[in-house]
């Protein structure tokens, strides 16, 4: 069973929401970024999103943009975010999950790509990939026991049954919860819940919020429309802010789940 499948039905038999962190690879470092995902870890993350850096992160506010920016200054590579994760991979059944842009799959290569994500990478989140041309790239996934995880957004309330079609076993629904990019100064959907209980009505597959999700409090609402909560640009900005701290980070992280 897919680590992704597998968590969200420990969970759900704990009557618990999912707690899914993001983190650029590569910012500040890649030896840095295994740290920050171990402490996140140990601070009670359910499952970790790792971005890729990409020059033109259209689905990416201020600052992940900038957390991106950095790692690609200091000179990350797929190649090495691949050996980074085989690392982490040795001390963690936790679900580690890719946000990349297809450009750089493609640039990588398609096949090399999806191999290489075999044992290791549980799900792939593609924001600029359409449902239209996904259906190729589930079946060489599904080989690998690796999720493509759908992007639904409050203007796509139409199509979500056509978005979900071909989404019913593995992985999880990823709910954007705002008219925009991501980022902590970003407010929600005005028709938030009814929104997301259409998902939740249509959706196979657990259902998880993110975008502009900033603290405890966005957590607690979200916890109890959805199966899942994700959060990135508070905990990338607090690293950037104050430096990174395994401490500081895991206490971040626990209060988050309380």
């Amino acid at each position: 069973m897919n680590r992704i499948n597998q968590t969200f039905k420990e969970l759900e038999k704990e009557k618990k929401t999912a707690l899914i962190t993001f983190v650029v690879a590569g910012d500040p470092a890649l030896d840095t970024t295994e740290e920050i995902i171990l402490a996140k870890i140990e601070g009670g993350a359910d499952i970790i999103e790792m971005g890729i850096p990409f020059s033109d992160p259209l689905a990416d506010g201020p600052v992940i943009q900038a957390s991106a920016s950095r790692s690609l200054k200091s000179g990350t590579t797929i190649k090495a975010i691949f050996e980074m994760a085989r690392n982490i991979r040795k001390k963690t059944e936790i679900p580690l999950v890719f946000l990349v842009y297809y450009n750089m799959i493609l640039q990588y290569g398609t096949k090399r790509f999806i191999n290489e994500c075999y044992g290791i990478i549980d799900g792939l989140i593609i924001p600029d990939l359409p449902f239209e041309e996904q259906k190729e790239l589930i079946a060489d996934l599904d080989q690998n026991q690796t999720a493509l995880i759908p992007l639904i957004a409050p203007t796509s309330k139409n199509r979500i049954k056509d978005i979900l079609e071909n989404h019913k076993e593995h992985g999880f629904v990823y709910c954007v919860t705002t008219m925009g990019v991501t980022g902590i100064d970003v407010t929600f959907h005005k028709d938030l819940e009814t929104y997301l209980r259409q998902v939740k009505e249509v959706s196979q597959i657990p259902v998880c919020a993110g975008f502009g999700v900033k603290d405890k409090e966005d957590v607690r609402r979200l916890s109890g429309l959805v199966d899942g909560v994700i959060i990135g640009s508070a905990i990338v900005n607090q690293i950037d802010a104050q430096g990174f701290n395994k401490e500081s980070l895991r206490i971040f992280i626990e209060e988050l789940k309380k």
